[in-house]
């Protein structure tokens, strides 16, 4: 249950903060208004609250693994909000975040 709490988490922090940043970006480059960046600062502000949920207690640890979790979901979100299409390199290295994530946070650690 601690596993699926955390990746539920991750998820949550990644939408807010890739979502935000986006909202940011519209706003700005896309001169889509206030409105937009106004909403993409208060979504990145919930991320940051987010991040503080997870189980694991250290902050280094937590943020090293979001990275991973925040390069896959960049790369999602791009595809869903752009149309970006990932070449074979953009999925393995996401791969590979995914996979420094889940070392990171769920490899058995003696105590």
């Amino acid at each position: 249950m601690t596993i699926a709490r955390s990746i539920a988490l991750f998820a949550l922090a990644a939408l807010l903060e890739i979502g935000g940043a986006w909202l940011v970006w519209q706003g700005v480059r896309e001169h889509k208004g206030i409105a937009w960046i106004g909403g993409g600062v208060i979504a990145l502000g919930l991320y940051g609250f987010v991040a503080t949920l997870q189980p694991d207690a250290d902050f280094g640890r937590v943020l090293a693994a979001y990275g991973g979790v925040f390069v896959a979901g960049s790369i999602a979100w791009g595809m869903v909000a752009d149309g970006y299409r990932p070449d074979r390199f953009d999925v393995i290295g996401a791969l590979i975040c995914l996979a420094g994530m889940a070392v990171i946070m769920y490899a058995p650690r003696g105590q």
